[in-house]
């Protein structure tokens, strides 16, 4: 496939409009509004958990129902996802990025004034509604500022969503509940939301919608069905059984639906997810290591967490703070990535690296952690699985758009999110059928975690897979120049 790089920076878009109230530069106007919107969304999948018991005996509701919560968050996460690309085209990224980060917000705002169980589960959908919205929307807005050169710096900056959300949401979350109260864990998304919002209405630069394409209703309908029932039967799946009637239903039922997803979007004019993008190999490869390392890196994090809560006897707020170092370790990572290791390796041997090192570090806590007495080697083999991971948000953060067109960037962006939060959420899944399973009278033990964590590396090997058939030569794009010089942007923006 030829390379057709998105690669108009924005200053270019804002010629015939209006541009911000404020000089600001836009490439980092968009990196903050995105990165403050993908934390908050980020870190409200990990930071509700610790507070589900405290939520079920203030509506005096029993803990097998209070799960719900969360469930009906990543439900409407997954609902919401394959419109953002059309909503961002159709009504421009400002105007579709920051009406995500309001519902949001606003979302978050009516949790923490639930009086029921159930108006809380209804809020917890509009808050999801806006999470998925703002990543697929806020990815492309990104693609479209910073020229494929300049993208890993900026992959490296949402690195620092990426790899602090996960890990402070229960170290947050801890501290919320035990000093303050469970509305406080959804009221502290409003402060930093609002500010966002302010600053992107002051300082981000219109952005016009796109040549209006109809609406892929049937599209819609059966990507928002297939994706909310295959996301409900995969949370659903470890508490209730994967035998049970209802999980086993809305995994066939949405596993049906998305194969008839991919059938009508490919005979579609204007389709809702172009599954034909994925014809790409480049950008086909990224997504799948996107996804599977998705899986490996949630379900380790929560693996780790249990094990020293079950295992070790800590309270949920110390187990955070002990599992800390792994988003040091993401943060280091990145940073790295973008700076050196990306350029100095190339996207192929970067990416081998980054899944390589993951399947590695997880193999370590294995054979390590549950066997050892100790917790000495906990902080360095976090931080190890932490810097590995860092290489590949930035690599296939960077590689994988290299030749998705400008037009198509909004849909690639939302194919590529659709595999990141589905990869999310199998991966707890994953790790609680395995504990459950291996344990003994379904109590895990040192042996049901040591099969959780091999199980978690040998699952991250198809992402190490996907890796070598990254092309070096299709994403010498996004390789930065070692010496930057003035008429690198020009030529670039030509």
């Amino acid at each position: 496939m030829s390379a057709h790089p998105a690669t108009a920076p924005a200053e270019d878009d804002e010629k015939g409009r209006g541009g911000p109230r404020f000089a600001v530069n836009q490439k980092a106007a968009v990196c903050v509004v995105y990165v403050a919107g993908l934390f908050l969304s980020t870190l409200d999948m990990t930071i509700v958990n610790v507070a589900l018991p405290t939520i079920g005996r203030a509506f005096q509701v029993p803990s097998t129902d209070v799960d719900t919560v969360s469930i009906a968050y990543l439900v409407s996460l997954a609902v919401s996802v394959p419109a953002s690309g059309w909503l961002g085209d159709r009504f421009g990224g400002k105007r579709t990025l920051l009406t995500a980060v309001a519902v949001f917000t606003g979302g978050s705002a009516l949790c923490g004034t639930a009086g029921s169980l159930g108006q809380l589960v209804v809020f917890r959908v509009l808050q999801g509604a806006g999470g998925g919205m703002l990543a697929s929307v806020g990815m492309a807005m990104l693609l479209r500022a910073f020229a494929p050169h300049e993208r890993v710096r900026a992959s490296a900056v949402l690195g620092i969503a990426n790899g602090l959300a996960p890990t402070m949401g229960p170290v947050l979350g801890g501290i919320l509940v035990t000093q303050v109260s469970w509305r406080a864990i959804f009221y502290v998304n409003v402060p930093v939301g609002v500010l966002a919002v302010v600053f992107g209405v002051l300082c981000l630069a219109d952005q016009p919608a796109e040549a209006a394409e109809h609406f892929d209703i049937g599209g819609f309908l059966l990507a928002a069905s297939g994706f909310g029932l295959l996301m409900y039967g995969v949370c659903e799946g470890p508490r209730g059984g994967w035998a049970s009637g209802t999980v086993v239903a809305s995994l066939a039922a949405g596993a049906v639906l998305l194969l008839a997803l991919c059938v009508h979007e490919l005979r579609a004019r204007a389709p809702m997810i172009d599954v034909r993008l994925l014809r790409d190999r480049l950008f086909a490869s990224g997504t799948t290591v996107m996804g599977v390392e998705s899986v490996t890196f949630l379900g380790a994090l929560f693996t780790v967490t249990l094990y020293l809560q079950d295992e070790r006897g800590m309270s949920p707020l110390t187990a955070g703070l002990t599992t800390f170092p792994e988003a040091l370790g993401v943060v280091t990572g990145s940073q790295l990535a973008g700076r050196l290791l990306y350029r100095t390796l190339r996207p192929r041997r970067h990416l081998i690296v980054g899944t390589g090192g993951t399947s590695a570090a997880i193999a370590a806590m294995a054979l390590v952690l549950p066997t050892n007495p100790g917790l000495w080697l906990v902080t360095p083999l976090l931080f190890c699985m932490g810097l590995a991971v860092g290489q590949v948000f930035v690599g296939t953060q960077s590689a994988s758009f290299a030749t998705v067109s400008r037009a198509s960037s909004g849909r690639a962006a939302t194919l590529f999110n659709v595999g990141r939060r589905l990869g999310g959420a199998a991966g707890v899944a994953l790790a609680t059928t395995v504990l459950t399973t291996a344990g003994a009278d379904r109590l895990p033990g040192p042996s049901a975690y040591r099969a959780a964590f091999l199980t978690l590396a040998a699952v991250n090997l198809p992402a190490v897979h996907a890796a070598t058939r990254i092309s070096d030569s299709d994403a010498a794009d996004t390789i930065p120049p070692r010496r930057p010089t003035p008429d690198t942007d020009k030529d670039h923006r030509q």
